[in-house]
């Protein structure tokens, strides 16, 4: 795990676009096409926003898949991730995706697994961009996440904690109105991908970010699964990393 601090979160975010940019980038000069994950939440404000902005991406040649959506929100909610990939990704791009797999939380959520699993399965992943939350969860895996289902997409349940995390953030006035269940890509489908760009800002994730990378490997911190791809980089800035020791991070130039 490649980890990179910059001097602060706007930063930090628009240096993991940039390196998320020259993957799709690659990838769409060796396959004509290339095939992406997309997060959401207050984490991802700054990077979503300068990955719009990148210069020369064929975006009609990208795929892109969602990682995570509540069961039973409608699209129209404040809180709908896939209005906020909408509004601050999707219509913000200069061409048009080639495709892009929204989840529906108000479909059949088993039957929406299984129609995402099909998608995805012939598409792999060459770049996922991805958050960490306070709880260390990974897409909406909470602890302890299931780290063997081979299944693309489930439907789990979400802790007091990572609740508590979404009311914090002011996606929902109070703790009754977060829904308790939600569809997420699993631990195994986001591990597939050829790169990883984590994006976590902010000192409400400083734990979390600790037990990510100093951590045992364990579905007790979800994230900390993180530590055995081949090539995830995570992207801080100081507040996130103030708890890591200072010889295992990798300052800007």
């Amino acid at each position: 795990m490649n980890i990179i601090i910059e001097s602060d979160k706007r930063k930090s975010g628009q240096q993991a676009a940039a390196d998320g940019a020259e993957l799709i980038q690659a990838a769409i000069e060796a396959r004509g096409e290339a095939n992406v994950i997309l997060a959401t939440g207050a984490s991802q404000f700054e990077m979503l926003d300068a990955l719009a902005k990148a210069p020369d991406i064929r975006w009609d040649k990208v795929n892109g898949f969602h990682l995570d959506e509540y069961v039973g929100l409608p699209i129209t909610h404040p809180a709908s991730f896939r209005q906020y990939l909408w509004q601050r990704f999707i219509s913000k791009l200069s061409l048009p995706l080639k495709s892009f797999h929204y989840i529906s939380g108000e479909a059949n959520a088993k039957a929406e697994c299984e129609r995402l699993g099909r998608a995805i399965r012939q598409h792999p992943i060459d770049v996922a961009f991805v958050g960490v939350g306070e709880n260390g969860h990974l897409a909406f895996n909470d602890p302890p996440a299931d780290f063997e289902t081979e299944s693309p997409y489930l439907v789990v349940a979400l802790d007091e904690d990572c609740r508590k995390q979404q009311l914090g953030e002011g996606w929902f006035p109070s703790l009754a109105d977060v829904p308790t269940h939600a569809i997420s890509m699993s631990i195994c489908q986001i591990m597939k991908s050829r790169a990883i760009i984590c994006t976590v800002p902010d000192l409400r994730k400083a734990q979390a970010v600790r037990n990510t990378v100093i951590g045992v490997v364990s579905p007790r911190v979800p994230a900390s699964i993180l530590q055995q791809h081949d090539q995830c980089a995570l992207y801080l800035d100081p507040p996130a990393a103030s708890l890591l020791d200072k010889e295992m991070t990798l300052q800007p130039a």
